[in-house]
């Protein structure tokens, strides 16, 4: 096939322990995932019915690149997010039927404009979602006490077990999978803990997935 101009490069993740890289078809998250965040930020969390957002594939930052401070903010907030990883999908799948379609795992940022979140609920632009390397679900053992944490300038931020989410990862494909059919490629962000703060140039942030992955990278 002849394009008039060039196709744009797809996305990608280098996975751990491999020279192959997990390409990205779109991302999704969950907001209000951990109640005391939901409380922080003024808001209720719905148990029946979870709200999802997404952000564009190219807007995923790895290899540990410099993350730019983004346009038209200034207020650039830090949230710290289990990353899940889909090799597979399908549309209104049960929890059990989605927990077979997780290939892997990572930590991430779910980067927001603050105080463009406010007046136009817009979480996504340029840069706004940096992602770790990805480890195989295959040499994952998660629990609820599995720790997610982000410091940044070597100050602890966020902290929080991963047995504190509203719905664990298989509510969550499920849920996702009412609203999109969803495919190999997929990355879905799992929702923040309490502690988001504002990020400045020059600030160098250390997410973690204990044991599975971490993130290290600055904000220019």
């Amino acid at each position: 096939m002849t394009y008039i101009i060039d196709p744009p490069v797809v996305p990608s993740l280098p996975v751990i322990g491999s020279d192959k890289r997990f390409p990205i078809r779109r991302v999704f998250c969950i907001g209000r995932n951990y109640a005391e965040h939901a409380r922080e930020m003024g808001a209720t969390v719905d148990k029946a019915a979870p709200m999802f957002f997404c952000k564009p594939a190219d807007a995923v930052v790895s290899d540990g690149t410099d993350v730019r401070y983004p346009q038209a903010t200034s207020d650039l907030h830090h949230e710290v997010e289990m990353v899940v990883a889909l090799g597979g999908g399908g549309h209104d799948l049960t929890p059990e039927q989605a927990s077979s379609l997780v290939w892997g795992y990572g930590v991430g940022l779910d980067l927001t404009r603050r105080d463009l979140q406010a007046q136009a609920k817009a979480k996504a632009f340029d840069d706004s979602a940096p992602v770790s390397a990805l480890r195989a679900a295959t040499e994952v053992s998660l629990d609820a006490d599995s720790v997610l944490r982000l410091s940044v300038n070597g100050e602890l931020r966020q902290q929080t077990t991963l047995g504190e989410m509203v719905h664990d990862v298989p509510q969550i494909i499920a849920a996702l999978s009412t609203l999109f059919e969803l495919k190999a490629g997929d990355l879905i962000f799992t929702g923040t803990p309490a502690g988001v703060a504002a990020l400045q140039r020059g600030d160098r942030f250390h997410a973690e997935l204990v044991g599975v992955a971490e993130l290290n990278g600055r904000i220019v």
